[in-house]
């Protein structure tokens, strides 16, 4: 088991990617928290896994939210040892209809609830004096523009952006901060996008899942599972050398 003894937090992870995570966690040894801002849906998820998972509320976007979560998980298990900042948020919109309100959503979860989030698991981390690993993650997204997915964009190429800092700045306490690229992934949040694309696109419900997914090179669109393994090598010893990163695991759909 390559987490043994570990204790992880993982943001978001009451359903989907952050889910795939938690079970993977637990499989290799690890104490879990399912941080979500829907309590009883992460309850629900943590007693699916089993007794190595509890739930715990978190809203990214509250920085009391995320003080108390941390405090919750050294309270449990005696320290912090591996963050995934995993919660996002997606919308879209043509440039000319973006709103504030949906910039200033977006950007509250996905790049200021990432920084804070690693930032308080880095305080507790660094007063542990035991180091840690955080990965955070971002997306193809991050790697380029699309013209009705602005501002989603821009959150992830910022993820990518701190992932660099943090890394530099946290590796001499021995944190080691790097990120996850996916690209398609089928999950419950491809219903919503799937529908704003139908709509701003005029397109029938369900095209542009079947399109994006034949667009991949590897032949489909990703699962949560795909991108467990790079989750549990990033969080392991192996990557104790791996500073600032980001990864794509994405089908092929990005080289970098």
């Amino acid at each position: 088991m390559r987490l043994k003894g570990k204790s992880a937090l993982i943001t978001g992870s009451a359903r989907g990617i952050g889910k795939a995570f938690a079970e993977a966690y637990v499989r290799e040894g690890a104490t879990v928290a399912i941080a979500d801002i829907n309590l009883e849906a992460a309850e629900k998820t943590a007693s699916e896994i089993g007794k190595n998972a509890y739930a715990v509320r978190l809203d990214v976007a509250d920085l009391s939210s995320i003080e108390a979560a941390v405090k919750a998980v050294e309270a449990r298990t005696g320290g912090l040892d591996i963050l995934i900042n995993n919660a996002a948020l997606f919308d879209l919109a043509p440039i000319v209809e973006i709103t504030r309100a949906s910039y200033e959503k977006l950007f509250s979860v996905n790049v200021a609830g990432t920084l804070f989030m690693l930032q308080a698991a880095s305080r507790s981390m660094i007063a542990s004096g035991k180091g840690g690993k955080i990965i955070n993650m971002a997306s193809q997204a991050g790697r380029r523009g699309e013209p009705l997915v602005a501002v989603y964009c821009a959150t992830k190429a910022a993820v990518i952006s701190l992932t660099q800092s943090a890394g530099l700045a946290l590796i001499r306490h021995r944190i080691n901060v790097n990120g996850i690229a996916p690209g398609v992934v089928e999950s419950d949040m491809w219903d919503e996008v799937d529908a704003l694309f139908a709509r701003y696109e005029n397109r029938p419900k369900g095209e542009k899942r079947r399109l994006v997914g034949e667009g991949v090179p590897y032949g489909r669109m990703g699962r949560p599972e795909d991108l467990t393994g790079m989750a549990v090598f990033l969080a392991s010893e192996d990557a104790d050398y791996i500073v600032a990163q980001t990864y794509n695991v994405d089908g092929g759909q990005w080289m970098s």
